[in-house]
């Protein structure tokens, strides 16, 4: 059998808040594309809810309650061919704090 290597690098990004992650997103594309790799992308993946339901009072009315709702936002970018300096800037790169990144190579 022959050695067939992907070069591929999957990016998977994760957050609370949907503008940081268009803003991370469109840092990442540009820095891919300025070094002449391709990249495909952002691909969204559902959104996951976290529902939390919490008594109002501790002691007494136990039937009054409060749901809470967190959401998590997910995006996948692939980047096809990179080059070393691509990988070098995309490691320099400067994502806002609450950004998740999974990295895959």
């Amino acid at each position: 059998m022959s050695d067939i290597q992907k070069d591929t690098i999957r990016i998977k990004l994760k957050t609370y808040d949907h503008t940081l992650l268009k803003i991370s997103c469109k840092s990442i594309i540009e820095t891919a594309n300025r070094t002449n790799a391709k990249a495909i992308g952002p691909v969204s993946i559902p959104t996951k809810r976290k529902i939390y339901c919490v008594l109002r009072s501790p002691h007494v009315d136990k039937d009054s309650r409060e749901h809470f709702e967190i959401r998590i936002h997910t995006k996948v970018i692939d980047v096809y061919q990179p080059s070393s300096q691509t990988i070098d800037a995309l490691m320099k790169l400067s994502i806002p704090a609450g950004v998740d990144i999974e990295v895959k190579l």
